[in-house]
């Protein structure tokens, strides 16, 4: 009886240290503006939906496009229009975009405590088959930005179209923290 008591009490105080400690040794904010991007004001959704929608501790992000820090946005067929080096830099600015987005959820992008699912559409050509090199530009930018709390499950699909023909359009699932 001695030894559960002592187990139980030893988990549950080392379950009480993991709520209180910090989710990283930096600043996620900081380390954005390091990396030289600024996030602007998530733009508003241009149909009948939302940016995000939260539910317990996840947050669903709606499809991004990337967007260009003077207007507008990348578009085209990867594949004929865009290289691939083109679209993994529209996959960047897409992570940047739902950086955008998610910091207008949830305030603080130190709550974020994984980045749980993504879901990447490449606007490509018939014949084009390297849809996760482009993707990937989203990938390693939330790396970058949160480390192994941004490595995610993802998808990587090609696409006939995407609205506005942008090259790639991105959704994610985030797991934040109160």
């Amino acid at each position: 009886m001695k030894i559960i008591t002592t187990l139980f009490f030893t988990t549950f105080l080392g379950y009480t240290c993991i709520l209180a400690q910090d989710l990283y040794d930096y600043d996620v904010e900081e380390r954005i503006s390091a990396l030289g991007i600024e996030l602007k004001e998530a733009s508003p959704p241009v149909a009948n939906y939302v940016n995000s929608v939260r539910t317990g501790n996840l947050v669903f992000m709606a499809g991004k496009g990337p967007s260009k820090p003077e207007g507008g946005y990348v578009a085209g067929k990867v594949g004929a229009d865009l290289s691939i080096d083109e679209g993994y830099q529209a996959a960047r600015l897409t992570a940047i975009a739902q950086l955008s987005a998610l910091k207008a959820e949830i305030g603080d992008l130190n709550k974020v405590v994984r980045v749980v699912k993504v879901l990447g559409m490449v606007n490509a050509t018939p014949d084009f088959t390297n849809h996760p090199e482009v993707i990937n530009g989203f990938s390693d930018l939330i790396v970058e930005v949160f480390g192994d709390r941004g490595k995610h499950a993802r998808a990587a699909v090609g696409m006939g179209s995407l609205p506005r023909n942008i090259a790639v359009e991105i959704e994610m699932i985030v797991e934040v923290r109160d």
